[in-house]
């Protein structure tokens, strides 16, 4: 009886096919390993923009509730903030009762935070910060923490209510007696390498109406 088998050529064939299924195999994987690695930095981008944008909006809707928040006054608003560089700007401010996470105090933390947001050059988003129970609480500057350093701008926006249109500012507006203005909302320009988002932030409205806890 002959004795079936594979001939040389046979054998080749095979090798040779199942070498073009291994090679086409690992360039499928490479591809894909470099597309997955190409989107996880917009994805985790987004996703720092989302939690800082979801952070701020709850941080100032806590501020606008008592005791921080009081009837017929505004939660947030200008105030004149002196930082530890000496020169003393108009920041949009508001107070934290029982402060926020990511406020690390030296020593003991204290209540009756007084924040203040400011946008730097190569520092990004800043929360200004002291405690009203704090020694020297007025002729002391307050604390720096970076929120984030992708925050390359700032900008406010004001409700027209003549032309019922909302207006950006690159800076605080004053009304026609000089005081400046609270806006209605924040935009934040996020910027990471060749990536842009801009986001806004609601400020909530005055307290008037709620309970005093």
């Amino acid at each position: 009886m002959k004795r079936a088998g594979f001939t040389m050529i046979e054998i080749l064939l095979a090798v040779f096919l199942v070498g073009m299924v291994l090679v086409a195999l690992n360039t499928f994987i490479f591809s894909m390993g470099e597309i997955w690695g190409r989107g996880t930095d917009v994805r985790l981008f987004d996703q720092h923009v989302r939690n800082v944008t979801r952070f701020l909006q709850a941080e100032l809707e806590h501020a606008a509730l008592p005791p921080a928040g009081r009837s017929g006054q505004s939660a947030i608003a200008p105030q004149e903030i002196k930082p530890e560089s000496g020169a003393t700007e108009e920041l949009l401010t508001f107070e934290l009762p029982e402060g926020c996470r990511l406020i690390n105090w030296p020593g003991h933390a204290l209540p009756d935070v007084v924040c203040s947001l400011a946008v730097r050059d190569r520092e990004g988003l800043l929360l200004l910060w002291h405690s009203r129970l704090e020694k020297d609480f007025a002729e002391n500057s307050p604390r720096e923490t970076v929120i984030t350093p992708l925050v390359t701008a700032m900008s406010y926006e004001y409700y027209e209510t003549d032309f019922k249109r909302w207006q950006t500012e690159t800076s605080l507006r004053k009304n026609n007696e000089g005081k400046t203005m609270t806006p209605g909302r924040l935009r934040l320009k996020f910027t990471y390498d060749k990536l842009e988002r801009e986001t806004m932030i609601t400020l909530p409205n005055s307290t008037e109406g709620l309970p005093q806890f």
